[in-house]
């Protein structure tokens, strides 16, 4: 009994080949710009849309922090936890500097939404960290 072709059977698609990494960027400027400019790596890296909602969403983030009276905490080594916190400030680039400069980010820890604003502020920094892992994984050719 002879078998008969299938209409159901369907080609399989190609295994897609690792991405080229993006060797005429180096890598330094791409931390740089992304940790700079929230998404900023992504941009540099031709992943624009992706880069544009990073743009968009971390200093958004950041500045609903302040609008709730969140802190920008000081580095301040003999207090771990604070030092922690400064640092994830600190992580979100160019609107922790324009917030430091323009004098925002005092904090008000009497207001009942403190503590959701430091939450906004330190989040904000922590993501920006993740989305530069995530533009250094492009850079290589693993995304």
């Amino acid at each position: 009994m002879a078998e008969r072709p299938s209409s159901r059977r369907a080609a399989r698609p190609a295994a897609t080949a690792p991405a080229a990494p993006h060797a005429a960027r180096p890598l330094a400027l791409v931390y740089l710009a992304g940790w700079l400019i929230p998404g900023g790596g992504h941009l540099w890296l031709g992943r624009t849309v992706k880069g544009l909602v990073f743009l968009v969403m971390l200093p958004a983030m950041f500045v609903i922090g302040l609008a709730l009276d969140g802190r920008l905490f000081p580095f301040t080594p003999g207090d771990p936890l604070v030092a922690l916190a400064s640092l994830a400030n600190f992580g979100s680039g160019l609107p922790y500097f324009i917030a430091q400069a323009m004098g925002f980010g005092a904090g008000r820890a009497l207001a009942p939404t403190y503590e959701f604003g430091n939450a906004f502020l330190i989040t904000a920094g922590l993501l920006n960290a993740l989305i530069i892992i995530d533009a250094h994984d492009i850079a290589l050719g693993r995304k």
